[in-house]
């Protein structure tokens, strides 16, 4: 039986980029939904995908279009020559106001936007998105000292 994602109902969770919250601390939370072709649908339902490398940037002008570069979807098996490639960037969706208000917030703040996972609602294919900001080697120390020591009053150490 399929595990269901988060707890939440019609949600079945495809795959989650653990990295991000490692690398990033994470102010705000963005769902898009994802242009894809035939082949990518069927090789993400095999759970063929990889958001390990991946974000999002802006691209075009006078109406900004938001595109997830870097994120690995395998081949799909079965598709013979009309195959997608691996790596192509995907177009996002989301409102034109979420949009702007997210072209504003990488411009002025320095953020980045982060793919924190991938997961079917309702039959759609759905990502998450986070604004974050890079950690420095010092808060990564920190974040991981803080993990052992929850895992040790966990463990009743």
């Amino acid at each position: 039986m399929a595990k269901q994602g988060e707890g939440r109902p019609g949600i079945k969770l495809i795959c989650k980029n653990k990295k991000a919250y490692f690398d990033y601390t994470i102010e705000a939370k963005y769902e898009a939904g994802i242009s894809l072709l035939g082949s990518e649908v069927k090789s993400i339902r095999g759970g063929h995908v990889s958001l390990g490398e991946s974000y999002a940037k802006f691209e075009g002008n006078g109406i900004p279009e938001l595109f997830l570069v870097n994120a690995r979807i395998s081949e799909y098996a079965w598709a013979n020559r009309n195959n997608h490639d691996p790596l192509r960037p995907r177009k996002l969706l989301m409102h034109k106001r979420e949009l702007a208000r997210l072209s504003d917030a990488l411009c002025l703040k320095g953020l980045t936007l982060i793919p924190l996972s991938m997961y079917f609602k309702n039959g759609k294919i759905k990502l998450e998105l986070g604004l974050g900001r890079g950690k420095k080697n010092f808060d990564k120390r920190e974040s991981l000292k803080t993990k052992t020591v929850q895992r040790d009053m966990d463990r009743g150490e």
